[in-house]
């Protein structure tokens, strides 16, 4: 049975709000942040994350002609009560963004651990995402989808964004940071690279970042590559990491 029929069937009452309160208490902190570091939440079937913010539009009905009440931000998790077909054949999810805010959503804006393909559905949209757009759209994967058959391909484009994220990095790095003006400074120059601004957003997405001294380069740590080879030795992408783990062993001297 689809998520969208048993949603119809199962959600027909009022949803008291002690229930929606508390279950979005539980997740709500998925939301991207720029003052906190990102943190594992618990999801249920019927929570789901944005992922396409130009679909993400919140409206006081299941149409798009219904009026806007705001416009939804990558990452934030709400909690769907329902589902409707609108006139046009979209479908929209009735859901609860706080305790107090609620409205509906185009389906396609959304992905949810209780719809069926929605993994794929997200794969799809990495692939043609681009840069850090690519990046926190792995990343809402890898939380939402830890048991999806195509984790060891996520892994590898995660690691592969971060990867050429570290060069762009060290080539902004180097152009940002004077070298005279960080020796008068005093600190070690190789914390001001590690200090620099431009890392924090992927910090923020689970990304550590490795720095060579000599050649004053970022490069990504590998941890991701480190679990495909943990957890799916046997995959196509396991090769992959294993020449990626290599070559960085050979820049940075890590395993």
């Amino acid at each position: 049975m689809s998520l969208y029929s048993s949603l119809s069937k199962s959600i027909t009452g009022r949803v008291s709000v002690s229930l929606v309160a508390a279950l979005l208490c539980t997740f709500c902190s998925l939301v991207e942040t720029t003052a906190q570091p990102r943190r594992r939440v618990a999801l249920t079937n019927r929570s789901a994350v944005v992922v396409d913010e130009r679909l993400a539009v919140l409206r006081d009905g299941p149409e798009l002609s219904a009026r806007l009440l705001q416009r939804m931000s990558r990452g934030r998790v709400v909690l769907i009560l329902g589902a409707k077909r609108s006139s046009d054949g979209l479908t929209f999810y009735r859901v609860a963004v706080t305790r107090r805010t609620g409205g509906w959503l185009q389906s396609e804006a959304i992905v949810s651990p209780g719809r069926s393909g929605d993994d794929e559905r997200l794969l799809k949209l990495i692939r043609g995402s681009e840069d850090f757009d690519r990046v926190v759209r792995a990343r809402i994967f890898l939380d939402l989808f830890p048991r999806s058959p195509a984790r060891p391909q996520v892994l590898l484009i995660y690691a592969e964004a971060a990867e050429a994220a570290a060069t762009r990095l060290s080539r902004d790095a180097a152009r940002r940071l004077n070298e005279r003006e960080m020796a008068a400074g005093g600190a070690p120059l190789f914390s001001y690279f590690l200090n620099y601004n431009g890392l924090d957003r992927y910090r923020r997405q689970g990304i550590i970042f490795t720095f060579n001294r000599a050649s004053k380069q970022f490069h990504y740590d590998g941890e991701s590559w480190r679990e495909i080879l943990r957890r799916y030795p046997r995959s196509p992408e396991a090769l992959e990491a294993r020449k990626r783990l290599d070559a960085l062993a050979a820049v940075v001297g890590v395993r």
